[in-house]
Parts: C-alpha cells; structure tokens; sequence
C-alpha cells in the first residue's frame, strides 16, 4: 500500500494532465488493494490467530508469545493507520512526501520480521540479541532507502 502511495504522491507532482490521470488510475488501485485484498486478508489473520490460540492455549502463558502478541498489536495499529492514509489518498489530501512513505513502508516490515522470529526462535534468542537485530535491520533498510534516494537524484 504504501509503495501504490509513493506512486500516488510523485504522480501527483507531474503536469496536470499527467497528474489528472495518474491520480484517477491510483485512487482505483489503492481503494482496490485496500478493500478486496488487505482489509479481507486482515480480518482472516486475526480470526485464525484468535482460533488457533484457542486451539493451543498453553502458548499463552509463554513469554515469547507476549512479545510476539506485542507486535502483532503494533502491526494491527499500523493498519489502522494505514487506513486513515487510504482514506485521504481517497479525498486528495496529501500530506506525506514520497520519502516519509518510503520509511513508512518498511515499518511492516520490520513488525513481520519480528513476529517471525520470535515464532521461530522462541526462547532460543536473548531478547537483547533479539532488539539489537531489529534495530540493525532497521538501520540497514533507513540505510538502503537513503542510498536509493542519492541514486535517484543523479
């Protein structure tokens, strides 16, 4: 969603009938991607969770599935929020630059990469191994959309 967002923004900076146009075929895209695919995948991941924690309740009181639980939460609030910026993509208040949204997307990415490794690892990783990896992705990805936006300009 935020790339089609990064595409929506720069679009919108072209000629006006250049932009006309763009932003038609983006508000189509985004409302598309955003109510058939995200919201429905959203809503079919919480009711699996939610019934395969019932299914294995043990794993509740395990500590790593709080943390895991912690950032799924974080990643819910991310969608939500996401949401907010599909509606006002949708009524033409744009708000964000094409850098804001670059950073913004990888802040999924690094929620998905923590809720994974936490399932995978569980108790095998020291959380403070754990915080300094996530934080050393994080580095690496601000580090890469910084490096792309220096290639672009040249």
């Amino acid at each position: 969603m935020p790339r089609l967002f990064i595409y929506h923004i720069e679009g919108a900076l072209k000629p006006k009938n250049e932009a006309d146009i763009l932003t038609a075929q983006f508000k189509i895209m985004e409302k598309r991607l955003w109510y058939i695919i995200t919201w429905p995948s959203a809503i079919l991941t919480v009711l699996f969770a939610i019934w395969l924690l019932v299914l294995m309740p043990d794993w509740l009181i395990q500590p790593w599935m709080h943390l895991k639980l912690f950032f799924v939460l974080l990643l819910l609030l991310y969608h939500l929020k996401m949401h907010k910026m599909v509606l006002q993509f949708q009524r033409n208040e744009i708000n964000y630059s094409s850098m804001y949204m670059r950073i913004w997307n990888e802040g999924a990415t690094l929620f998905l990469f923590a809720i994974v490794f936490l399932v995978v690892l569980k108790d095998s990783l020291h959380w403070i191994t754990g915080v300094l990896g996530l934080l050393g992705l994080g580095v690496v990805l601000f580090l890469g959309i910084k490096l792309y936006k220096k290639t672009r300009k040249e």
